[in-house]
C-alpha cells in the first residue's frame, strides 16, 4: 500500500494531466456540434472495425459447427429425394411418390475419424456406431460417390471396409447401355482408380462414360461412382474389364453418409425363402 501511495505522489502530475485533458475533451464534444459529430463518426468506425474483426474470428472458429449443419441439411435433402423419387426399372420414367412413408432409404451423417488409402486393404473409422443406428453391412457414401461398407460397429464408432479393398464388390451399371457389372478395386495401387468387371464384350463403351450404382447392392440406384478412363481390357472370351476414375476423393474424406435400407429385412427374408425352396 505504501509503494502504491509513493507511486501516485511521484507521478501525480501525469494523472492530473490525463484527468483534465479528458474533461476538456468531453466539454468540447458536448458543446460543439462539429466536434461532437466528428468524434462519434470516428468512434463508430473504430467500433465497427473491431466488431467486424471479432465476427471474422467467430466465423472462423465456428466453421466446424457450420460444416456439421450443412452435412445435416444434406442428409435431410437426400432423404427427401429418396422419399419423393422412385425409379421404375421396367420403364424409362420416374414416378413421384406422394407419401414420404414410402421412402426406402434413410441416411446417417458421420465424420471420418481415421482413413487409410495406401494399404493393400484399406479401412475407415467413423464417429457413429450402434447407438446411432449403424449396423454391419450398411453402405457408406459421400455426395460424390461410394466409400465402402460397414464392417463392424461399437457403441459410438464403426469400422468401414473401404472401396479401396480387394474384397469390396459393388454392383454398377453403365450410363449409355445400362448393362451391369461389378466395381472392384482389386490390387490397384492408385486410390483414384477402380475396375468394372464382367461387362459383355459386345457392348460399345466410350471413354468418359459415367458409371452408377445399379441398386442391386447395398446402395440406392443412380449414385455416381466414376467415369470410364480406359476400355478394351479383355478378361476372357465373353467379357471386358473397364478402368474407371473414381468420383470419390479418398484422400479428402471428411463427412460421409451411412445408408440404411429400411426394407433390407423383408428382402433378405424373401431371398432366404427362395434358397430354402431351392
Amino acid at each position: 500500500m505504501k509503494n502504491l501511495w509513493l507511486f501516485l505522489v511521484r507521478y501525480n502530475a501525469i494523472f492530473w494531466f490525463i484527468l483534465f485533458f479528458t474533461i476538456s475533451i468531453v466539454l468540447v464534444v458536448q458543446h460543439n456540434n462539429y466536434q461532437r459529430a466528428s468524434f462519434f463518426n470516428s468512434s463508430n468506425v473504430l467500433v465497427g472495425s473491431f466488431y467486424k474483426q471479432v465476427n471474422s474470428w467467430k466465423s472462423y472458429l465456428s466453421l466446424h459447427e457450420a460444416n456439421e449443419d450443412l452435412a445435416a441439411e444434406n442428409v435431410m435433402l437426400r432423404q427427401q429425394i429418396q422419399n419423393l423419387i422412385q425409379a421404375d426399372t421396367s420403364a424409362d420414367s420416374v414416378h413421384i411418390v406422394d407419401s414420404i412413408a414410402q421412402g426406402r432409404y434413410a441416411f446417417i451423417v458421420a465424420n471420418v475419424a481415421n482413413n487409410s488409402i495406401h494399404q493393400k486393404s484399406n479401412y475407415l473409422t467413423l464417429d457413429k456406431g450402434s447407438a446411432d443406428g449403424v449396423e454391419k453391412g450398411m453402405g457408406v457414401i459421400t455426395s460424390n460417390g461410394v466409400v465402402g461398407i460397414v464392417l463392424q460397429t461399437s457403441t459410438h464408432f464403426s469400422a468401414v471396409q473401404s472401396l479401396l479393398h480387394p474384397d469390396t464388390k459393388i454392383s454398377v451399371t453403365l450410363d449409355s447401355s445400362e448393362v451391369f457389372g461389378s466395381l472392384v478395386w482389386g490390387n490397384n495401387i492408385d486410390p483414384r482408380y477402380g475396375m468394372v468387371r464382367d461387362i459383355p464384350n459386345h457392348v460399345q463403351v466410350k471413354k468418359g462414360e459415367k458409371v452408377y450404382t445399379s441398386g442391386y447392392s447395398l446402395f440406392p440406384a443412380g449414385i455416381r461412382v466414376g467415369d470410364i478412363a480406359e476400355t478394351g481390357i479383355k478378361s476372357g472370351e465373353s467379357f471386358l474389364d473397364l478402368k474407371i476414375k473414381l468420383s470419390t476423393n479418398f484422400s479428402k474424406l471428411n463427412h460421409v453418409y451411412i445408408v440404411k435400407d429400411l426394407q433390407v429385412e423383408e428382402k433378405e427374408t424373401l431371398e432366404a425363402m427362395n434358397q430354402d425352396n431351392g
